[in-house]
């Protein structure tokens, strides 16, 4: 696919930043257009790959906001995004309309500017242009507390309606124990990145091979058509490569002989495994496999890894497991890498024990903070007036 990635508020800059940065580092072609929004001019400092010119500060004449951010406020948030909408459709110019297949909203859910934001100029797209928008939604974990899962579970209604499809990243699946804060999130926005360029980057005209079974932009729009939310799921293996000076070597000791090519057996049985080890370990947002409507399995790495065999076997898995004929399944090929890589988009996952917790804790959190408003103003009254009421102010 050939998207434009917006990056809306601090995570969501931060990932479009490493979605750019994996491209360019694996020599795939999927960017056609990177934008960065936030109202934290520091924030958009930091980044290394999106333009400097596609960097947006929104909330500038905002007294609340400043250039400062929106204090983990997605009230604010949406709201400077829809006064600052022309400035942002001004950067939106700069889409190659004609060269892209659609649109790719990333934001963190649990702050304010992103969880906010990001389904306001969702809506802005979808109603300007006639490409699909869709979403991606970094869930906050756990013990960030009940502020980031009220956030959270608002945004991620809105955020869901707003786009074709919502594709969730879930900190607390990925988060590792003795993680500082930014190692943690730079980790999991490189888990992010390979996972989603992987999927989405099969099938372009980049220069690699082109195979029979390959992948293009109607495959991945058709699984993703379904709506909803859905996650992805993803294995590698390394690939044994050897220079010609060491295949001359090893030709040495073998009498001259040549090396024996892989086995196919062997390669149906590594692809067919890949596709299994992928589905049943960590999703970005674990959910019931046979919950998912739809289906996507892209395999990529040297061709001479690759079996369609073992393809076959994996699409007929996973269409038993998904109790579903929607499974799409084809090969991207990548000339010297050291990998083989599957990616496995499940679309429309309805059983997310995930979301349901946030959803608890984000009730919980909504009745916390309106108990707290209600007896807020009678504690500071208590503080600063003296019991027996003999003192009067200035």
């Amino acid at each position: 696919m050939n998207l434009a990635v917006i990056g809306f508020g601090n995570a969501g800059g931060k990932v479009a930043d490493k979605l750019l940065a994996f491209e360019e580092n694996t020599g795939r072609s999927l960017w056609r257009f990177a934008l960065a929004v936030n109202s934290a001019e520091i924030d958009l400092a930091k980044l290394d790959h999106v333009p400097r010119d596609n960097r947006i500060l929104i909330g500038q004449t905002d007294q609340r906001v400043k250039g400062r951010g929106a204090g983990a406020d997605p009230e604010v948030g949406a709201e400077i995004a829809r006064r600052d909408h022309q400035e942002i459709e001004r950067a939106m110019d700069g889409v190659p309309i004609h060269d892209i297949d659609g649109f790719l909203v990333v934001a963190g859910l649990g702050g304010g500017t992103g969880s906010g934001g990001a389904p306001v100029i969702a809506e802005t797209l979808h109603d300007r242009y006639a490409e699909p928008v869709y979403g991606l939604g970094i869930l906050p974990s756990a013990d960030e507390g009940g502020r980031a899962a009220f956030n959270a579970a608002r945004s991620l209604t809105s955020f869901t309606e707003a786009t074709e499809n919502l594709i969730c990243f879930d900190n607390d699946t990925w988060r590792q124990h003795g993680d500082s804060v930014e190692m943690g999130y730079d980790r999991t926005n490189e888990e992010i990145a390979r996972r989603v360029v992987t999927l989405l980057a099969a099938g372009e005209l980049d220069g690699s091979q082109i195979s029979e079974a390959a992948m293009d932009s109607s495959d991945v729009k058709r699984t993703l058509a379904t709506g909803g939310v859905s996650s992805i799921a993803f294995a590698s293996s390394e690939v044994e490569s050897r220079t010609r000076e060491q295949r001359g070597l090893i030709n040495r000791f073998t009498n001259g002989h040549e090396e024996s090519e892989p086995d196919e057996n062997d390669l149906t049985m590594k692809v067919h495994g890949l596709v299994r080890k992928a589905v049943t370990s960590r999703l970005t947002v674990p959910a019931e496999i046979d919950s998912a409507e739809r289906s996507l399995v892209v395999v990529s790495g040297p061709p001479s890894e690759f079996s369609q065999k073992g393809l076959r076997r994996a699409r007929e898995w996973l269409e038993r497991e998904t109790d579903s004929v929607e499974v799409l399944a084809g090969d991207d090929p990548r000339e010297g890498v050291d990998s083989l890589s599957v990616a496995v988009l499940l679309s429309n996952v309805t059983r997310v024990d995930r979301i349901d917790a946030l959803q608890d804790q984000a009730v919980d959190a909504k009745s916390n903070i309106q108990q707290q408003a209600d007896t807020r103003e009678d504690e500071i009254n208590d503080l600063i007036t003296d019991d027996a009421g003999e003192l009067d102010p200035l």
